[in-house]
């Protein structure tokens, strides 16, 4: 009677280990696979026929292909300065490329609420948070971060990044897979041998991108961890051709995102094996999404909603991007779709759209692009890349999903101009927008501190008035001097350089000349340009000494980049300016980081 019971015992045992063997585990593992400079449509998922993205098309094919996903921004660091943070980089200050300033104290990266949950966090090996790496945020981070490093059971949340598709690769020609002749030149850019080369080495670079991912995924299988593994296969942004990345056109913006849940975790899923998904998503969605499916509470302060596991929420009928200073070149430009009609207010209308960008004229095609212009020898379409650009553009990417016929000023789309104009102004406002601040003020004004607590500080930022001062003096009719008299002597001096600018944008008849003695440089500056670009040769004289002082030693390296911009605009400038232009363009001593400002000024002496 004593042996019966003990075998009972020891088969119950027994079978509650199998049970546990055998039963899904309590949370999944995750792997993000993250390539980049990718635009969606450049994938076999998305219906390109050139494309060669096996890798990609399993996993949507286990599980959900997003059509519909958007990055915050066309550039690497704001982007995933938002993926990280889980807001959009305007809202922290960090939305000017490799700006690095400082986070407030209340954040934390995402993947630290994972490790305080038990997750082994791995990140191999890209950060450019354009910020320091949050302490808590890895338990592993560098080329040798990798899941197999964590302690027995554990799950874990392991990055991979590669860069097979970034923008660099398209800086030297190498042998081509692609075959030139077949690739479909975008109306955007000219139709030239360089071009095509250009465009048929991206997909080469593009199916490279993919063949990496596909190693990961074979290690995943190779140790056991592909039923028990949610994957993630994205882009930080589009890219990579002339007019893509950097851009907040459609496919600057449209990434690829596909995301497959093993059998056991098909109940965390948002759609079935290999459906589409129609769902708008951005990159702020990464961060929540991830958090639901490990079971972890997101913090109140993440911009975005889950849109998978428990807790999945509704998506939104329109989403946002932005664009701010891309390297040396300067610019400030947001953006609202609803994924069929895309609106972009441009803030900065008297920039080109396609500014020097010493980065981006490493590529063929942009060097083709400048030769033509230069020859007289674009289209219309494409001659319009190197002028001023209208305040407002809106596209519908079903028609014309290169984003060439801007249908802004067509009364047939004047309600769905106004709709996506009121809710651009609505999520800036609702994510504190530091944009409106130029750099170098909103520098000064953060003393150090991070710039999300200026941003947040209404009294010293009245946004709402801002943006809806810009609207009035961008849109529609040109103020008269009457109105922008008070503008000019504001009390606050962002109200001040807005006024400025639009004497400056718009070639108004106002008097800006006492501001060429305001005590904030960026005010000093956009009347210096005014003054500079709108009056006759006497008059501007007084101008020069400003963008003089502005280029000092002793100048903040905003400020610098500040001046040489406005002086890029500049049909002529004085002989004066000359040597402190060559002692700003000097190299950097090693060590010190990325010198826009000498780069912006190198180009300016060529001109």
């Amino acid at each position: 009677m004593t042996r019966f019971p003990r075998l009972l015992a020891l088969l119950c045992l027994f079978g509650v280990l199998r049970a546990a063997e055998t039963a899904p585990a309590a949370r999944p593992n995750i792997l993000w696979l993250v390539t980049e400079d990718t635009s969606a449509t450049y994938l076999t998922g998305y219906g390109d026929p050139l494309a060669r993205t096996p890798t990609f098309d399993r996993i949507a094919k286990s599980g959900i292909l997003f059509e519909r996903a958007y990055s915050t921004s066309a550039v690497c660091a704001p982007t995933r300065a938002s993926i990280i943070t889980g807001m959009f980089a305007p809202a922290l200050g960090t939305q000017h490329m490799r700006s690095n300033v400082p986070m407030p104290d209340w954040l934390r990266y995402f993947p630290a609420y994972l490790r305080d949950a038990g997750y082994y966090t791995t990140n191999r090996a890209k950060t450019d948070y354009n910020a320091a790496v949050l302490p808590g945020t890895w338990d592993q981070n560098g080329n040798q971060a990798h899941w197999r490093n964590r302690k027995p059971g554990q799950p874990f949340f392991a990055v991979f990044n590669t860069n097979a598709s970034h923008e660099s690769s398209l800086h030297k020609r190498v042998a081509l897979e692609t075959d030139p002749a077949k690739v479909r030149v975008p109306a955007y850019l000219p139709d030239t041998p360089e071009v095509r080369a250009d465009l048929a080495q991206y997909y080469d670079r593009v199916a490279a991108a993919d063949r990496a991912c596909g190693e990961v995924l074979a290690q995943l299988e190779a140790d056991g961890l592909a039923d028990d593994t949610i994957v993630f296969y994205y882009s930080d942004h589009g890219g990579v051709v002339t007019r893509s990345k950097r851009f907040l056109f459609e496919n600057s913006t449209q990434p690829p995102l596909a995301v497959s849940f093993p059998p056991k975790y098909r109940q965390l899923a948002p759609g079935a094996p290999g459906s589409r998904s129609a769902e708008l998503v951005n990159w702020v969605d990464l961060a929540p999404t991830v958090l639901s499916l490990a079971g972890v509470k997101a913090p109140a302060h993440l911009h975005g909603r889950a849109f998978a596991g428990p807790a999945r929420a509704p998506a939104p009928a329109i989403t946002f991007n932005f664009r701010d200073r891309m390297d040396e070149a300067i610019d400030f430009s947001r953006a609202a779709t609803d994924g069929q009609f895309r609106y972009i207010r441009h803030y900065r209308p008297e920039m080109p759209t396609l500014q020097h960008v010493t980065y981006l004229w490493n590529m063929a095609t942009t060097r083709e692009l400048d030769r033509l212009r230069a020859a007289g020898q674009l289209n219309a379409i494409q001659a319009a890349l190197f002028a001023a650009k209208p305040a407002e553009q809106l596209f519908d990417n079903r028609t014309d999903p290169d984003n060439v016929r801007n249908l802004a000023a067509d009364p047939a789309h004047r309600a769905t101009l106004e709709r996506l104009r009121a809710a651009n102004r609505e999520h800036l406002l609702r994510i504190r927008d530091s944009g409106f601040m130029p750099e170098s003020l909103l520098r000064e004004r953060s003393a150090g501190r991070s710039p999300a607590v200026v941003a947040r500080d209404d009294t010293a930022y009245p946004l709402a008035r801002i943006i809806d001062l810009l609207d009035r003096l961008q849109l529609g009719a040109a103020p008269a001097a009457a109105e922008l008299a008070p503008l000019l002597r504001d009390a606050d001096p962002v109200i001040r350089f807005w006024a400025a600018h639009a004497v400056l944008a718009r070639g108004l008849d106002a008097d800006v000349s006492a501001l060429l003695r305001d005590p904030t440089p960026i005010v000093r500056l956009v009347a210096a340009a005014s003054v500079a670009r709108n009056s006759d040769s006497a008059k501007a004289a007084a101008a020069w000494p400003v963008f003089a002082a502005a280029l000092a030693p002793e100048q903040a390296p905003e400020v610098k980049l500040e001046a040489l911009s406005f002086l890029t605009m500049m049909p002529s400038r004085p002989a004066s300016l000359r040597p402190l232009i060559e002692a700003v363009a000097k190299p950097a001593a090693a060590g010190s980081g990325e010198n826009y400002a000498a780069r912006a000024a190198e180009h300016l002496l060529k001109l």
